[in-house]
């Protein structure tokens, strides 16, 4: 079983590690540019915060290992992406987002790491991170929910995200999920799960309607 549990973990940080990756393509272009033009900044910080939760959650549970390295080299990329997004961004922009970080990505991180290292102890501590990990990351999965609404009014997939990574995104939460159930971890599972779902309810959206999409529309493999 561990043996089985530790093989699907090194798959899930392949597949994870390829979703991390997709946002490459978006900051090429933005430094080319010297500019953030339309993109926004909120995804990448809100996944700095997940990254780190799910790290720091992945230092507490004994055996955590795998998820520990794959959630740290997604801090470590979207910290690049963050600065990048800061550093390109006009200046207005640049003040909201860097107010942001500070709540989000270092004051609200760091209150969640004292809280639970001071007031908590033993396996209580695992608990209140893994509810905060887990209601953020189905969150993150289900925020496309609102440009599903409007793929199916107006039965046209351009609305929806990349479909490469909306496949990738729902291979990752198949796997993670398969993962948890092998180590018996239900807070990985439940997020992972619903990922799963939503995540499949995208591709299946996709090949709904992609016929109905205007003939100009071309899938891109990220964001």
């Amino acid at each position: 079983m561990a043996s089985s549990s530790f093989i699907v973990g090194i798959i899930g940080n392949v597949i994870s590690m390829l979703v991390f990756l997709a946002p490459v393509k978006t900051f090429k272009h933005i430094v080319q540019k010297k500019s953030t033009e339309n993109f926004k900044g909120i995804p990448y910080i809100t996944t700095l915060l997940s990254t780190s939760l799910w790290a720091f959650y992945g230092l507490l549970m004994p055996g955590g290992l795998l998820v520990v390295t794959i959630n740290g080299t997604g801090v470590a990329l979207h910290i690049i992406y963050v600065s990048l997004f800061l550093t390109y961004a006009p200046k207005n922009v640049r003040i909201q987002s860097l107010k942001m970080v500070g709540i989000i990505d270092v004051a609200f991180f760091g209150a969640v790491v004292a809280i639970t290292l001071l007031a908590l102890h033993g396996n209580t501590r695992l608990m209140p991170v893994g509810l905060l990990c887990t209601g953020l990351t189905i969150g993150m999965y289900a925020s496309p929910l609102y440009e599903m609404g409007t793929v199916i009014k107006r039965k046209s997939v351009e609305y929806m995200m990349p479909f490469w990574l909306s496949f990738f995104q729902m291979l990752n939460g198949g796997i993670w999920a398969s993962h948890s159930v092998l180590v018996r971890d239900l807070y990985l599972g439940i997020s992972s799960g619903i990922g799963f779902l939503l995540g499949s309810a995208q591709i299946i959206l996709y090949f709904i309607y992609y016929k109905s999409t205007p003939a100009n529309f071309t899938v891109e493999p990220g964001p």
